[in-house]
């Protein structure tokens, strides 16, 4: 899921130091804006509380489009014939652009004018959404046929059975038809998407970390909690948004805009339909663009909110205590960049550079804060590829169609993580847990999350049958001419027009390879079914329907999401506690550093590599590839099984090594609790043993 929310602000009491330079501040704008007037007219630009609103929806709207990519990602891959590994590397960029500049945004972070940086931040963020839709609107439009010409209808006759000697001449391959242009134009149209999502990561950067330490400087001190509150809640539903806005926008078609003459005859069930990947970007990019127009008119330094808000805060002390524990969409954390930046300002940027690498060596050495910082690492490496691949696992997996896979993960996934940080924070708050009992907190979650992943390896189905495809481990995936009825036939290796014989179970690659010699379309009222008759290879019956089997498990669909839920759930309660065991266990001098360290690594160790690691496993399970231009585009087929395995099986390791880092904090703490008590024991001891021979000594003492 691209850009997300940390912990913030453990303790928002402002120092001496910082409550002087904000007096000064006030003082030296009030000055120059005449406080008076301002008094007389107050400014809706000069409220904390309307800052906090703008804010918050454009942290909802920034989050939204960070992770809109990853609710369309497989169909980004079959518009443009990306494998799995690409798509991976393509969402991972969206880390790229955002950890380079990380550092240095926090140096800086103390000495700009920070509204309109993040105005700027925003803009950049929205012309990255509108970069990303580019491609759409510079290549042909969307042909789902590919032996259909370009000026005649797709799904023509072109892809039944002709005999040889009725059949044109064969065209050339796909291999050797395209030219040195087109293959220049597709890399040109990927290069765009990589370049937009690198942006895209770059715009992010200043958006969260400024806002907070905006919020935590000019709001009362008692408030600034409760504004944290707020902004953390709106904005955890970004996420959840991406994933319905990509439910919608997929179930149309791809070339709305640019809809054939007599239109489509595709169905949003077809394997070979394109939903509107595009159009989401562009919703998301005007309302990001709409969020930021008001940061320029801020201005760098308001007057301290002076009066406290009596509301009850019971329910965002719930929410104030997940600050420290945002679920793993959310690498990007305030914290980091907000106790970088308490050290900044005293620091040039080269003591800033050489500073950094000799602290970080120190705060990796402390045991307690290397095992939660690789027990993160895991629990973040396990979200990152469910939350980028989950929607084409669901589509492959059951048989359904984009639009419900997104809307399914939106409905159940984000909101049981979000429950299980509310729980994880009730628990450390409630029950006033320690370092210990936190550990034992974060050791039954991460058990819990292992236990319920593991009906997830037996609900599925294996593939159905596919004619004509062979896979045998080791070798390579080969299309087989089926003997006898397609003889006569001149069918393209390289078309895709698959059709069900549902009696049989059977799916075919085209009509041709299925033997049938003609094509008819029965009319319904609102909709059109597309038949083959004459279909030599068929074994009962001569009709078929066009499109896919159906999967025999899409009824297991909802089961499967429902643990995947309890899953994260379990997993989520995990981050409180966790967090507490870094902000109990390092040295206080060293907690807001500690808190950053832990969230740059925890980018650069898991949200970026994690999506290229399962693409590629993903890859692995394919059994026949699409060809473009003599290269391997998307894949067409799955071994069910394998993919299953392999997907949930990665997302198992990662649980396990959870669980094994939790363990081993549990027994360091256990060994310190014990060296801890052994200690005071003898010291005890010592204590009673001077206590009963102070009276006998102390005779000898007056003689000496």
């Amino acid at each position: 899921m691209g850009p997300r929310i940390g912990p913030v602000g453990v303790e928002p009491q402002v120092t001496d130091k910082d409550t002087k330079a904000t007096m000064g501040t006030e003082d030296t704008c009030g000055d120059k804006a005449n406080p008076e007037s301002q008094d007389s007219r107050p400014s809706v630009f000069h409220s904390i509380k309307f800052f906090v609103l703008c804010h918050s929806l454009l942290q909802l709207a920034q989050l939204m489009i960070s992770g809109y990519l990853k609710s369309s990602i497989s169909t980004v891959e079959k518009r443009f014939g990306l494998s799995s590994q690409t798509s991976g590397l393509l969402a991972a960029f969206n880390e790229v652009g955002n950890t380079t500049l990380i550092v240095f945004v926090s140096y800086f972070g103390s000495r700009v004018h920070r509204p309109r940086m993040i105005g700027y931040g925003a803009i950049l963020v929205a012309l990255a959404g509108l970069l990303m839709t580019l491609p759409h609107f510079i290549s042909e439009p969307y042909r789902y046929d590919s032996t259909s010409p370009v000026d005649t209808p797709q799904d023509s006759e072109a892809s039944l059975c002709q005999p040889a000697t009725l059949a044109p001449p064969p065209a050339p391959s796909n291999g050797s038809s395209c030219s040195s242009y087109t293959e220049a134009k597709h890399l040109a149209l990927v290069a765009i998407m990589f370049m937009a999502q690198t942006l895209l990561g770059v715009g992010s950067v200043p958006i969260q970390p400024f806002g907070i330490s905006y919020i935590d400087d000019f709001a009362h001190n008692n408030n600034s909690p409760l504004y944290l509150g707020m902004l953390f809640a709106v904005t955890m539903m970004g996420p959840g948004m991406a994933y319905g806005l990509g439910g919608l926008m997929l179930s149309l078609y791809v070339d709305i805009n640019r809809m054939p003459e007599g239109g489509i005859n595709l169905t949003s069930k077809d394997p070979r339909w394109v939903g509107a990947w595009w159009l989401g970007f562009l919703i998301s990019a005007g309302v990001v663009a709409l969020a930021a127009t008001p940061y320029f008119f801020f201005p760098r330094a308001m007057p301290k909110e002076k009066h406290e808000l009596h509301i009850q805060r019971r329910v965002f002390s719930i929410v104030r205590k997940s600050e420290d524990s945002s679920p793993e969409q959310s690498p990007e954390s305030s914290k980091k960049k907000e106790g970088l930046a308490q050290i900044a300002p005293d620091l040039t940027v080269i003591q800033f550079i050489k500073v950094f690498p000799s602290v970080l060596l120190r705060t990796l050495r402390h045991p307690i804060f290397l095992l939660v910082v690789l027990s993160q690492v895991c629990l973040s490496s396990m979200a990152a590829g469910m939350a980028t691949f989950l929607p084409k696992f669901l589509e492959r997996q059951f048989s359904i169609t984009a639009s419900y896979a997104n809307v399914l993960i939106g409905c159940l996934s984000f909101p049981s993580a979000i429950m299980g940080i509310v729980v994880g924070g009730i628990l450390v708050k409630r029950l006033h847990l320690g370092p210990m009992r936190c550990s034992v907190l974060c050791l039954l979650g991460a058990l819990s999350c292992l236990f319920l992943s593991l009906p997830l390896f037996f609900m599925g189905c294996p593939t159905h049958q596919i004619a004509g495809i062979i896979h045998q481990p080791g070798a390579q995936p080969e299309l087989e001419l089926l003997p006898d009825c397609m003889e006569r036939c001149n069918c393209p290796s390289d078309d895709f027009n698959p059709l069900c014989d549902p009696s049989a179970r059977v799916e075919y690659l085209t009509p041709c390879h299925a033997g049938c010699t003609s094509r008819v379309v029965q009319e319904a009222p609102g909709k059109s079914q597309v038949l083959y008759t004459n279909c030599s290879c068929v074994m009962r019956g001569n009709t078929v329907s066009a499109g896919s089997c159906e999967s025999a498990c899409s009824h297991l669909v909802l089961p499967f999401m429902v643990l995947i839920g309890l899953s994260a759930a379990m997993a989520c309660v995990t981050h409180t506690p966790s967090f507490m065991l870094i902000l109990r266990g390092v040295k206080k001098e060293d907690k807001t550093l500690a808190v950053g360290i832990q969230f740059m690594l925890l980018r650069v160790l898991a949200w970026m590599p994690s999506p290229v690691i399962h693409g590629s496993a993903i890859d692995t399970t394919c059994v026949y590839w699409a060809q473009s231009c003599g290269r391997r585009a998307v894949c067409r087929y799955y071994d069910h099984d394998l993919l299953r395995n392999r997907f949930i099986g990665i997302q198992f390791f990662f649980k396990t090594g959870s669980l094994v880092c939790f363990a081993l904090i549990l027994a360091i703490l256990r060994k310190q609790d014990k060296e801890e008590g052994t200690k005071v024991v003898a010291c005890h001891d010592l204590q009673q043993q001077l206590l009963a021979s102070g009276p006998e000594k102390k005779p000898e003492e007056f003689r000496v």
